[in-house]
């Protein structure tokens, strides 16, 4: 399958690659942020996520090995033990203050389907399947006029 041959699940075009650049905790607000970084470019995304996703996450950026599955461990074997494999994670809208995402899978026989996902679920597993992750340009945008950026 040829990516954009299916409405639902976006080529990579409108969609800008990014990097995990920084994590910030907030102790006076009670608010972990993580910051993606457009690759080769400036602008930045921060995300506010919960505390079990900042720690996965902190966890892998460390190189530290639970010594059991962690959530985000256990989703990225399952998907492999099926045969399939994390092309790419989708930052795909905000709506209300709430950014949107989607896992894009790809199955044993070669077909991509689209998963619906929290960003920050998201952020943890494409780090532990070494997947791309892109936001959409306009939500780039559209955070950036928020900001007056």
């Amino acid at each position: 399958m040829i990516m954009g041959d299916t409405p639902d699940i976006p080529s990579n075009d409108g969609l800008i690659q990014m990097e995990v650049t920084r994590i910030r905790i907030d102790e006076r607000r009670g608010e972990q942020v993580i910051v993606l970084k457009e690759l080769g470019g400036n602008r930045l995304l921060p995300i506010i996520i919960g505390i079990s996703e900042v720690t996965a996450i902190k966890m892998k950026i460390s190189g530290i090995q639970p010594p059991r599955p962690l959530t985000h461990d256990l989703l990225r074997n399952a998907i492999t033990q099926l045969g399939a494999s994390l092309e790419r994670v989708v930052i795909s809208k905000l709506e209300f203050n709430t950014f949107f995402a989607k896992l894009i899978l790809k199955t044993r026989d070669g077909k991509l389907e689209e998963v619906d996902a929290r960003p920050s679920d998201s952020i943890a597993l494409a780090l532990r399947a070494d997947a791309p992750i892109f936001v959409a340009d306009d939500v780039l945008n559209q955070v950036a006029s928020s900001y007056g950026l």
